[in-house]
């Protein structure tokens, strides 16, 4: 069996959770995963928890007033694909309805308590619907909870070259236009583009050019193979 692992310290774990430098981990601790042993430090499961609610918030900030379940749970779990290079080349099209999809009573699990706690949703659990605050007030108090390096994102997007205009103004100014969701998506992106290529180099060095090209050409074939189903 080939599996695929890292590992990684724990003080940038939690700078990961907290501040999204890369959402590389984060990323991945946003979708349903088998924590098989947890020390007892009540940082790092205070970031865990801070993970997941930054990743209500950034999704609820992309998606309409009204949305279900499933809606939420794929715009989850699609975050840290946002602006990755490697879902346009490499990857299967559906990779992340495939997460969702035979796992929404995990993602339910994982995120149900969060949701019937914010005090900003309307958690219709009988029908798998949400509603959300969109009023520009309601959105700026999403937009100051957000990971501070999606912040500084948004805040570079947003600025003119010259303008310097601290994060809270910035920010205050997004959450009354209309294009707010699509901005959130653009500070994604830019975070998982420069880490998406980051680790693609990281790994021909660490596995290798030949198992990195095998890998490579097997994500190319689920590629293939998705794009055929959906074709046919």
């Amino acid at each position: 069996m080939l599996i695929k692992y890292g590992v990684i310290s724990t003080s940038t774990l939690i700078e990961d959770l907290l501040n999204w430098n890369n959402l590389y981990i984060a990323g991945r601790l946003q979708k349903p995963v088998k924590i098989v042993a947890l020390n007892e430090n009540v940082t790092l499961r205070s970031a865990l928890d801070k993970n997941l609610k930054s990743a209500v918030t950034a999704a609820i900030l992309m998606l309409p007033e009204s949305f279900s379940e499933e809606e939420l749970f794929t715009e989850i779990a699609g975050l840290s694909y946002s602006g990755d290079f490697r879902m346009v080349l490499g990857e299967d099209k559906k990779k992340v309805l495939n997460i969702v999809k035979p796992n929404v009573e995990h993602f339910r699990e994982l995120y149900g308590s969060i949701l019937q706690e914010n005090p900003q949703v309307v958690y219709k659990t009988q029908q798998g619907q949400l509603e959300i605050d969109k009023s520009p007030e309601g959105q700026f108090t999403q937009l100051m909870t957000l990971p501070k390096t999606l912040q500084q994102q948004i805040s570079h997007i947003m600025d003119p070259p010259g303008k310097n205009r601290d994060v809270e103004e910035t920010l205050l100014q997004l959450a009354h236009d209309p294009d707010c969701g699509e901005v959130v998506r653009l500070g994604l992106s830019a975070i998982v583009r420069l880490s998406s290529m980051s680790q693609s180099t990281k790994g021909i060095f660490t596995a290798g050019m030949k198992k990195s090209v095998v890998y490579g050409s097997l994500k190319l074939h689920k590629m293939w193979k998705g794009w055929l189903s959906k074709t046919s």
